[in-house]
């Protein structure tokens, strides 16, 4: 079964207590259904495609709320083939359609109460809401068949504190929500408790997956920065070696030339620590950046600038590097 057929199963099992509730359950399934004149002492229901559970919990209101016992019969029927004949007295019928307004949506009075509001959304649900398999994505809706119900409905979920959406499908207006925090609260307001742990299972797992995968795809990206780094830091040092330049380097650049092409693999922090003596992974970097400048140099990078074998600019010492300004002054 559907994660929706698991929710309506479980709200199909709620009997509101109060008769006003029982009341408010019964006019939100009615107004759902189609429902016509009497004929011959009985009132014909015409069942939806999918009538289940909504069905049968419509015929168990009408009996405990005004009294009236349910006929199954065939019937035409349309998509579902069949109606329910209802034996009511004329007495009856007014009680059933006095519980619905002109637009067919539930008169207001019913809806006064917190507890009768909560009552309408759970048979609202059973008739026309789906909710999607939370493994999958997040989407609860009601397919209402008018502007008015879709109204009514909003608005009632508005005074129980939720901030619906609407949009619109062919023939239906779209009461939906879409994010997992709003379906849960709504999920709760209906009473589909069991449903509701259900999917917040879903969510922690989902929660768990989602920061594995980013934590795990965060480490790759970061491997693969420090494995090209180290191959081009590697590309130089061996240029320089070609070129007989990485000799005559200070000998702290050399140490630590020599410490990246005994260890290829490891990160910055592990050559500080097997450097002697140890130094943190900004002096790594730090080193490392300096001879990677004097290979750039060596190979011209350096604007035609002329260099020496060692790398560094002719005239210039490893340490410190200075220019002369206009006139030979020392800048």
């Amino acid at each position: 079964m559907s994660y929706s057929t698991d929710v309506k199963e479980e709200l199909a099992q709620h009997m509101p207590q109060a008769r006003h509730c029982r009341t408010a359950a019964l006019a939100a399934l009615l107004s759902c259904q189609t429902v016509r004149e009497p004929e011959q002492g009985n009132l014909p229901v015409q069942l939806p495609a999918e009538g289940g559970e909504a069905v049968r919990k419509c015929f168990t209101l009408m009996l405990k709320t005004v009294n009236i016992n349910v006929r199954l019969s065939a019937g035409e029927g349309g998509r579902s083939g069949r109606t329910a004949s209802v034996p009511v007295s004329e007495e009856s019928f007014k009680t059933l359609s006095g519980l619905l307004g002109e637009d067919r949506t539930v008169r207001k009075d019913l809806l006064d109460k917190a507890c009768c509001r909560k009552s309408y959304l759970r048979e609202m649900f059973l008739c026309i809401g789906s909710v999607s398999d939370p493994d999958r994505v997040y989407h609860l809706e009601f397919a209402c068949g008018s502007d008015a119900q879709a109204a009514q409905l909003m608005e009632v979920l508005q005074t129980l504190g939720r901030q619906p959406r609407l949009s619109h499908r062919k023939k239906y207006s779209i009461v939906y929500f879409k994010e997992a925090e709003e379906i849960v609260d709504v999920l709760n307001i209906m009473g589909a408790h069991a449903s509701l742990l259900k999917m917040e299972n879903s969510r922690i797992l989902k929660d768990i997956r989602n920061n594995l995968n980013r934590r795990v795809n965060c480490e790759a990206a970061n491997i693969g920065k420090s494995v090209q780094a180290a191959q081009r830091q590697m590309e130089d040092i061996r240029y320089l070696e070609r070129a007989g330049a990485l000799r005559k380097l200070p000998e702290s650049l050399r140490t630590m030339a020599e410490l990246r092409m005994e260890y290829p693999d490891i990160s910055l922090q592990e050559l500080g620590e097997r450097a002697r003596p140890p130094i943190g992974k900004s002096g790594v970097n730090h080193r490392l950046r300096r001879i990677s400048e004097a290979a750039e140099r060596l190979r011209g990078g350096d604007n035609g600038e002329k260099s020496d074998q060692s790398g560094m600019p002719a005239g210039s010492s490893a340490q410190t590097h200075r220019r002369t300004g206009a006139g030979g002054q020392q800048v």
